[in-house]
């Protein structure tokens, strides 16, 4: 999935949550499920996704780094400063 789908997915879950189609609870699964989706299928040739496995502070976080060290930096970033016992591992 693309930016631009992506984008119009979760534009088409807003639209239907004002528009009373659709209430709170299934607007967020659209809108997470949406940003799931582009988050593990991200790939433009130099970066790639990663996800954290571990302890539960860091336990299915995903990132975007160009290699695994950096994915790791980004996690302990996103987690400062509790800095859990975790690996990293590149997304299919």
């Amino acid at each position: 999935m693309d930016r631009i789908a992506a984008l119009r997915t979760v534009e088409e879950a807003l639209a239907a949550f004002e528009q009373g189609e659709i209430d709170l609870d299934t607007m967020e699964a659209r809108v997470q499920g949406t940003l799931r989706t582009y988050a593990t299928e991200f790939d433009d040739g130099r970066l790639g996704a990663y996800r954290a496995t571990g302890e539960q502070a860091a336990e299915g976080l995903i990132v975007v780094a160009e290699t695994p060290t950096e994915a790791r930096e980004r996690v302990l970033e996103l987690l400062a400063p509790d800095e859990p016992d975790f690996e990293v591992e590149p997304v299919d």
